[in-house]
C-alpha cells in the first residue's frame, strides 16, 4: 500500500493526511498540527515525506500516515482528562501529540527500551507546545520494555504500541482500562509479510473485543 501525503511543511502535511481522509478527527488533526515532525527526525530526514524516517540507534519514526491513523482510531480515548499509555515512544512524537490531547488534567506516559532516545526524545518535546505539559508532570517518558508497559499509572483509557508484538502482550491488555482502547500492530516481520493493526476494546465487563483494521509493516517490539 503506497500513501502520498508528502508535504513541503507540517502544515501541508496535516492538510494532505486530511485530504485523504486519513486524519478523521478533529482533535487529532489540531494536536498533530501543533507538534511538527521536524524536530522529531534527525538533521538530514525528511519529516514531511510519508515514510518513516530513521531516528538512530536501528529505530525509526513511523509514517505519516499510520500516525494519522492511529491517531484518529484513538481519539474517543484520548479526551482531557484521560489517561494514554505510548509504547515504543522511540523520537517522542505521539506521546506529544497525545499529551496535547489529554491536556493537564491527563496523562501521557511514554516507555521506551532505548535510553538514548528517552533522552533524545525529552529534548524533542521541549521544543514544542507540549513542553509545559512536561514541567506540570502529566506527559512523561520512561526507559523500560514496553511489552510490561508502565504499571504505576495504569489503569489507561487508551495504548498506543509503535512496534509489532510478536504475541499480544497480557500485561498491556491488563492495563487498559475498561471501556480503553489499544492499537497494537500483531506479527512476525518474515519475508516482507505484513503484521495486522489490530484494535483491542475492552468493554465495561472487562470482556476484549478484537478487530483487524489493515495490514502494516512496523519494526519488532524488542
Amino acid at each position: 500500500m503506497s500513501w502520498r501525503c508528502h508535504g513541503r511543511s507540517n502544515e501541508e502535511l496535516i492538510a494532505n493526511l486530511q485530504k485523504n481522509g486519513i486524519l478523521s478527527s478533529a482533535a487529532a488533526t489540531d494536536a498533530m498540527a501543533r507538534i511538527d515532525r521536524a524536530f522529531f527526525v534527525p538533521r538530514g530526514g525528511s519529516p514531511y515525506q510519508d515514510a518513516p524516517q530513521p531516528i538512530g540507534h536501528g529505530a525509526t519514526i513511523s509514517a505519516p500516515h499510520m500516525h494519522g491513523y492511529c491517531v484518529s482510531m484513538l481519539a474517543d480515548h484520548l479526551k482531557p482528562g484521560m489517561a494514554v499509555l505510548d509504547v515504543g515512544s522511540g523520537s517522542g512524537y505521539l506521546t506529544a501529540v497525545f499529551a496535547l490531547m489529554v491536556g493537564q488534567t491527563g496523562k501521557a506516559v511514554g516507555i521506551e527500551h532505548i535510553p538514548e532516545l528517552v533522552e533524545s526524545s525529552i529534548k524533542n518535546i521541549r521544543r514544542t507546545p507540549a513542553v509545559s505539559l512536561l514541567d506540570a508532570g502529566a506527559l512523561s517518558v520512561h526507559a523500560g520494555d514496553g511489552k510490561l508497559g508502565f504499571p504505576a499509572c495504569s489503569p489507561y483509557d487508551a495504548i498506543h504500541v509503535g512496534a509489532a508484538a510478536a504475541e499480544m502482550p497480557q500485561a498491556l491488555v491488563d492495563q487498559l482500562k475498561p471501556g480503553g482502547r489499544m492499537v497494537i500492530p500483531v506479527g512476525r516481520f518474515l519475508q516482507m509479510l505484513m503484521q495486522d493493526l489490530v484494535v483491542i476494546d475492552k468493554l465495561s465487563d472487562g470482556s476484549i473485543k478484537k478487530r483487524t483494521e489493515m495490514g502494516v509493516s512496523y519494526v519488532p517490539l524488542v
